[in-house]
């Protein structure tokens, strides 16, 4: 019992030691620019390492530029897209949590269903049965996490995907939005998140996407850069597909219900 208690106590130390690190290291930010983020190196060494073990070419861009150095249709269009209450809530937005809750678990019980009714189909056939359900996507996961939350988990978490390191994530967020200001929250996540292979920030984009610096994206341009951030890998290898233009242009249109800080 003592054991457990001392190992107890150091697992606690252990977290709040790790707490304090992430204050200290968001404090920094109000006077220091983030030159990179947990997923980008973690992202660099996947790079690095096929590029060593095949033939695959290094690619790697990233320029930092100032909050005044990005296009406002950018900002409009990245806010219209990912988070068109970025200005209003405190970090978190709960309702879009919840909504997204109630979805995903929509879309396991339909695939739970379709699971069940196979097995039943062919409860007689064990071998086809195997063969259909390892035919069954898993259902897509909807996030519902605001700019605030993609930027605590890319800065500072890992990629795994649990109800720990979403709760980290959660008090990441609430915690960027006391120390750090709406602007400033936007110029870090806008400098930081992938837009490609080895593309990371908006300078890095708007160079690679349309030879242009960040502070020239026309607001067409930018609404095509805000629809592949949930999937930036896939839409830079399709330029031309026809989603990302509908949706491009759905995205211009409501650009100007939102206000950047």
């Amino acid at each position: 019992m003592r054991s457990f208690s001392r190992w107890f106590m150091w697992m606690l130390l252990a977290g709040l030691a790790l707490q304090l690190f992430f204050v200290l290291r968001i404090a920094l930010m109000l006077v220091i620019d983030p030159q990179s983020t947990a997923f980008m190196r973690s992202e660099a060494w996947r790079v690095a390492g096929e590029s060593l073990t095949t033939d695959k070419t290094w690619r790697w861009s990233s320029q930092w530029v100032d909050y005044e150095q990005i296009s406002p249709h950018l900002k409009r269009a990245v806010m219209a897209s990912e988070d068109a209450g970025f200005v209003e809530h405190g970090g978190v937005d709960w309702e879009a949590l919840e909504s997204a809750w109630q979805k995903n678990e929509r879309r396991q019980a339909q695939v739970e269903q379709r699971a069940e009714q196979i097995e039943k189909r062919l409860a007689n056939k064990p071998e086809a049965a195997e063969a259909a359900l390892k035919k069954i996507k898993p259902p897509k996961v909807v996030g519902g996490s605001t700019i605030t939350q993609q930027l605590a988990k890319n800065l500072l978490l890992s990629g795994e995907r649990n109800l720990l390191r979403k709760g980290q994530e959660l008090a990441l967020a609430l915690l960027l939005e006391t120390l750090l200001s709406k602007q400033r929250i936007l110029e870090i996540y806008l400098n930081s998140v992938e837009w490609g292979e080895g593309v990371f920030g908006a300078e890095a984009a708007a160079q690679r996407y349309f030879n242009k610096p960040a502070a020239k994206l026309s607001a067409y341009e930018a609404a095509r850069l805000a629809v592949m951030l949930p999937s930036p890998k896939f839409f830079e290898t399709r330029p031309g597909s026809a989603y990302l233009s509908r949706r491009a242009g759905t995205i211009a249109a409501r650009m100007g219900d939102v206000s950047p800080p």
